[in-house]
């Protein structure tokens, strides 16, 4: 899309429908433009008058979201709803411009209505034009509503690149020009008219000439060319890790068929055909499970018990050829794979899947020592390390090492960073990696801080064109503020996106002290430097999180 725009209003109304049909008109002119509802009751019929007006073809099934008393019940739920839905309507469009409509005024008083707004047009990387109607207000009063709506829009991650004053007189338009004098984007004041109309079919007429009188076409397409750096929401990030994943459909195999969650999220996954999925377990058991939960689409799995000899015979012998130094035989090879977890690590090396994810009801190690056993490292990689993806309001981090080595030394530490870099770059993340301490670039010293620099050193050596700054503090690493106080003139310092802990305790601690504190979405950990993609679940996941786990390995297996 070259021109996404997000129409916003406090009142959802009172001039807002007149600049959502003007803005409509202006991108239209220039190329096809769709219509997207992120809220809007399926009665209303504003959504028709904007389809009828953009003549682009557009399915109007995929013009609406979802309904304003959903998103006033699951907030959460709707915006990962209203984010697939668009991107149905973009795929559907594949028109150069959409225009986004926020919500409708409405009887029902919502406190959060206009936030929800804010969040969704930064879910969908859109650029916010504010609607701000001056009926009952004065310029300053105007000023005001537009400095409040702004903070919130900024804070959920979007921006605003215009602003049009509706309702106007001359009186009101003079006093909102001169009270939004200083303003830092375009400002236009719209006169009111009542649109759309039943009683007057010439409503439409008048309500573009009334939206052009007061704001040229040529302008409006230079405030939505300004640039904009769209932030990544973690409802954005899940939906382009899901879209991802089925783009090049991966095998994953899930050895806890038992277990739920489990099954509620291969449900889920296969429903929406992301991933193919390979389940340990009887099927008939299972798919008995899935009807008392009210499942529906498991039938589209396939199935592996553990006792099917023609798939365990060959099984044995892969095993007792690749552990022969151990002195593996066929009997002990027979009851390793008794356990789910090393049964579907055998799956993946006898190429039935392309990646494993376990761990929602054994430990982390149950899940790691069969893939560091048969599946093994990389050639280039000295150790497996475990990262997490951190989706925060507005972009995603990484966390790393987070499951695994508990104190690494220099060369561990900097393997780590740099294949955190590399799990950054296969998430679409440009990585910039900070090398974490209780120092700041030599404020402090002792030998935890001389490990991280070593450390650092290293990863110059051995990547040198990866940005890194280290021995660095978490507040300076996160903050360009405290960078600047700390680590001046440093290009990396406030900058961090991949952040490297001395040790698993601290990086533990911290991955879940902030997921807690903050709210942000944790998706992990992706298990680093094996030759294969497996993964593991915390035994406190929930569906959610083992949807996006799947989808993750299915990411990591295209590579």
């Amino acid at each position: 899309m070259s021109n996404t725009v997000f129409i916003a209003s406090p009142e959802g109304g009172n001039g807002r429908n007149v600049v959502a049909y003007g803005v409509l008109k202006a991108l239209a002119a220039r190329g096809a433009t769709g219509v997207f509802r992120p809220i809007a009751c399926r009665r209303e019929g504003f959504t028709t008058v904007l389809l009828d007006a953009a003549q682009a073809g557009q399915n109007p099934a995929t013009a609406r979201g979802v309904c304003p008393r959903r998103a006033r019940k699951d907030q959460d739920g709707s915006r990962a709803d209203i984010v697939a839905a668009y991107a149905t309507a973009r795929e559907q469009l594949q028109g150069e411009s959409m225009v986004i409509v926020g919500s409708d005024h409405s009887a029902v008083f919502d406190p959060e209505g206009f936030l929800l707004d804010a969040r969704i047009a930064a879910d969908l990387k859109a650029p916010v034009m504010l609607a701000v109607c001056t009926i009952e207000r004065d310029g300053d009063e105007v000023k005001a509503t537009v400095q409040a709506c702004t903070t919130q829009i900024e804070r959920a991650g979007s921006k605003v690149v215009g602003v049009f004053v509706t309702g106007c007189t001359d009186d009101k338009a003079a006093d909102a020009k001169r009270a939004m004098s200083d303003s830092p984007v375009p400002v236009w004041t719209v006169d009111k008219v009542s649109f759309p109309s039943q009683d007057d079919p010439d409503a439409g007429r008048k309500a573009l000439d009334a939206f052009e009188a007061a704001a040229p076409q040529r302008e409006v397409i230079d405030a939505l060319d300004a640039p904009f750096d769209a932030s990544t929401t973690p409802y954005a990030f899940q939906y382009e890790l899901l879209s991802k994943a089925k783009s090049d459909k991966k095998t994953i195999v899930l050895p806890e068929g038992s277990e739920d969650r489990i099954i509620k999220a291969a449900d889920y996954l296969l429903a929406r055909d992301i991933v193919d999925l390979l389940i340990v377990g009887d099927r008939d058991a299972i798919l008995e499970r899935g009807r008392q939960l009210g499942l529906s689409a498991l039938d589209k799995a396939r199935y592996q018990p553990m006792d099917d000899a023609a798939v365990l015979d060959p099984m044995v012998d892969k095993l007792c050829e690749l552990r022969a130094k151990k002195g593996m035989t066929p009997e002990r090879a027979r009851q390793q794979l008794q356990d789910p977890s090393y049964f579907g690590t055998m799956l993946v090396v006898m190429g039935r899947a392309d990646g494993l994810v376990s761990g929602s009801v054994h430990s982390t190690a149950n899940t790691v020592r069969p893939a560091l056993q048969v599946i093994k490292t990389k050639p280039d990689a000295s150790l497996v390390s475990g990262a997490f993806l951190m989706c925060f309001k507005d972009h995603v981090a990484v966390f790393a090492d987070c499951a695994i080595n508990l104190n690494p030394s220099a060369e561990q530490l900097a393997d780590i960073a740099i294949q955190s870099a590399q799990t950054a770059r296969a998430f679409g993340i440009e990585p910039s990696v900070g090398m974490l301490s209780y120092s700041t670039l030599g404020s402090g010293k002792g030998p935890d801080v001389d490990l991280v620099e070593a450390a650092t050193a290293l990863v110059r050596e051995k990547a040198p064109d990866l940005s890194i700054v280290g021995s660095i503090q978490f507040d300076a690493a996160w903050s360009p503020t405290v960078a600047a106080t700390k680590a001046p003139n440093d290009p990396v310092a406030g900058h961090v996106n991949v952040f490297v802990f001395p040790d698993l305790c601290a990086g533990n601690i911290a991955y879940k002290a902030v997921q807690r504190s903050s709210g942000a979405l944790a998706i992990g950990p992706v298990l680093q430097g094996l030759n294969k993609p497996v993964n593991d679940l915390s035994r406190g996941a929930l569906v959610d999180d083992i949807i996006n786990t799947v989808a993750l390995t299915a990411v990591e297996a295209q590579n």
